[in-house]
């Protein structure tokens, strides 16, 4: 199967181009500007501006994909509350352009990546829990999703949380990297604890997503974490397995820092659907830790 993967120089992106390779799929990558990508065989990278329609419109022509990823956003909660028209043609109308390219050269499957932000408090969050976005962010994808699930192809949500994972060259690094570099050079750092969620290790992402590509399974569902923890519980994970300095992590609350954009204090996904439908079986993050620490 070929199948287009979207914003594919980010953390998710070369992720799952680097899965999806590794099982035999024919993967088209698209993002802005040059590649970040390592060299795969059956990989083609094509640049690609997807709020602009002819340029989508000119790579689906050029490229036909069975099958479509889209996990390209603007996803920092606070730029898209400093600039929501950039946030609305990035999340909303860029996703109606590829569904639209998606229908009219025949894909069979457009799978959109979506995230925990569309609730509100008082997680974990099952997938028909009522939404109740409390930023622009969480807003835009929410109206995507809406988007998604109204087209008249097959389609698949999925929504992760706090993603985190092993880097390589050109690839930005995850929370857990973040950690660990300003322990290793001495530096304390502030973490709040009042902040619960249910982090994703990207190759458990992967391979539900993966999974869902290769049986075709629509829907929505939630690929996160079965561990319930704070980025103080992760920050303090990380030194004892990496034998560096505990007394360098300061616990705080999140008023500590003042953010221009709500977020929920109790947030996270349920992930029982997954496990059920698609044999999802997430790591622990102990034992996460261990792989992208390898």
């Amino acid at each position: 199967m070929k199948v287009l993967v979207t914003g594919a120089n980010g953390f998710t992106g070369q992720h799952l181009v680097k899965t999806l390779v590794g099982k035999g799929f024919e993967v088209i990558a698209t993002s802005r500007n040059a590649s970040k990508l390592p060299s795969y065989d059956n990989l083609t990278y094509y640049n690609c501006e997807l709020t602009d329609v002819r340029n989508v419109e000119n790579l689906f022509d050029l490229t036909r994909p069975g099958a479509v990823i889209h996990t390209a956003a603007m996803s920092k909660p606070d730029e898209c509350a400093a600039n929501p028209d950039l946030c609305t043609a990035n999340n909303i109308t860029a996703t109606q352009h590829l569904l639209d390219a998606a229908t009219k050269v025949g894909a069979n499957h457009f799978v959109y990546l979506s995230t925990d932000f569309i609730f509100g408090e008082n997680g974990p969050h099952a997938e028909d829990d009522i939404p109740s976005p409390l930023n622009l962010y969480g807003a835009s994808k929410l109206e995507a999703e809406a988007l998604v699930n109204a087209a008249s192809i097959k389609t698949t949500i999925v929504r992760p949380v706090f993603m985190y994972g092993p880097v390589w060259e050109n690839l930005r690094p995850s929370f857990i990297q973040w950690v660990a570099g300003k322990l290793n050079n001495g530096e304390p750092i502030k973490v709040v604890t009042d902040q619960a969620r249910t982090p994703t290790y990207i190759g458990d992402l992967c391979w539900g997503i993966q999974k869902i590509i290769q049986d075709q399974v629509p829907g929505t569902f939630h690929l996160a974490g079965k561990d319930i923890v704070s980025p103080y519980d992760m920050a303090v994970a990380v030194a004892k397995h990496l034998n560096l300095p505990l007394g360098l992590i300061e616990p705080v609350t999140a008023s500590t820092f003042p953010e221009p954009v709500k977020r929920a204090q109790r947030s996270g996904l349920k992930i029982d659907k997954a496990v059920h439908e698609l044999g999802y079986a997430p790591h622990a993050f102990a034992d996460a830790l261990q792989k992208c620490f390898a």
